[in-house]
């Protein structure tokens, strides 16, 4: 007897992939290092917030997350029906795809970038149209272009990009987005946008503000450390954010993750200082990585790439054994998150001795 009749764009699509949980051998202490994380608990504040909403865990979230849409219009100024919310920012990413693409439309992006783009195009069943990044781990934003066409309706930007950390900076992006037809909607990725010191490296939620045909993305998981709640936002025009409402998962947010976003943003400068200390933590990863004689993009993220070819895995392998998980892209590199001081020095002692044996 045949079973239910399953839609063919499903076929073959790639499996997102989290990072894995971290053992160590003989009881010693191991990282995860594989998945952005940030490393610090909850804000007090934050945390107080989140176990007040749990009293009301049998009742409905508000739907239009109305007290966090209000939180971020005066955040980042903007009117709150720019404003439009979900399950983390690729949750959001889904929701625009939904809204823009299906069979017969091209959806354009660097790769390597965020591993969950091609997962999302196929499954609203749209074209990949996937273009290399530049020998610098940069994207090519003039390649970019050249692959628009008549059937393209949605460029992705990560902006930092996922997995190398590398930026695209103002005169290039804003060139890049006059050449992108209007009708075209550019998505700026911008889910590391906290961790960025590259001053050349523009804020998309300017660049929004005179481009009907450009939408922010932007996530609490990773600077605000709510990854296990799924909150993420984009700031979009009105036609755009009017549909990823239509599009979203009705009550997809829980009102924990909308209190705790909203607390997030109240205690933003001591949140902040967090941050500082982990760039701080950064530049310290990479300048010991290129000691050693790594080869390390310019990270404006919050992890660092290494290009290892077909020694990916074993290098993967490597750091595992040691007691630390990186997230590895088979063929092409590994990136490491920037996590406890403890274990980032972890991983640049196993990185050192592997690097030695190169």
């Amino acid at each position: 007897m045949p079973g239910p009749r399953l839609r063919p764009a499903l076929d073959g699509i790639p499996t997102y992939k989290p990072g894995r949980a971290p053992t160590a051998p003989d009881g010693a202490s191991a990282y995860k290092l594989s998945s952005n994380e940030n490393p610090y608990p909850p804000l007090p504040g934050v945390l107080d917030a989140t176990l007040a909403a749990a009293a009301d865990l049998n009742r409905y979230p508000d739907l239009a997350c109305s007290e966090l849409t209000e939180e971020l219009a005066r955040r980042f100024e903007v009117p709150p029906g720019h404003i439009a919310t979900g399950t983390g920012s690729v949750g959001v990413a889904q929701s625009l795809l939904q809204a823009t693409a299906g069979p017969g439309d091209e959806v354009v992006y660097a790769w390597r970038s965020f591993e969950a783009y091609p997962i999302i195009t196929r499954i609203s069943g749209a074209t990949a149209v996937q273009v290399p990044l530049t020998a610098g781990e940069e994207h090519d934003l003039d390649a970019m272009a050249e692959a628009i066409t008549g059937r393209t309706r949605l460029v992705f930007v990560c902006n930092p990009n996922n997995p190398t950390g590398t930026a695209v900076r103002r005169a290039e992006l804003e060139r890049f987005l006059d050449a992108v037809p209007s009708d075209v909607l550019v998505v700026l990725d911008e889910a590391y946008r906290e961790f960025v010191r590259d001053e050349d490296v523009p804020d998309g939620v300017e660049l929004y503000r005179d481009r009907p045909n450009v939408a922010v993305l932007r996530t609490f998981s990773k600077a605000y450390g709510l990854a296990g709640l799924r909150v993420g936002f984009a700031i979009a025009h009105e036609p755009v954010a009017a549909a990823l409402r239509k599009t979203a998962v009705p009550f997809g947010v829980s009102r924990l993750a909308q209190d705790a976003a909203v607390a997030s943003l109240r205690a933003e400068d001591a949140l902040m200082t967090r941050v500082h200390a982990l760039v701080a933590e950064r530049g310290r990863v990479a300048g010991a990585l290129a000691e050693q004689g790594w080869t390390v993009p310019d990270s404006q993220a919050n992890f660092v790439w290494l290009r290892l070819g077909d020694r990916t895995s074993e290098f993967a392998e490597v750091c595992e054994r040691a007691g630390v998980v990186v997230r590895p892209f088979p063929g092409e590199g590994v990136r490491v998150s920037i996590g406890e001081s403890a274990g980032n020095d972890l991983f640049l002692q196993t990185a050192e001795v592997f690097r030695k044996g190169l």
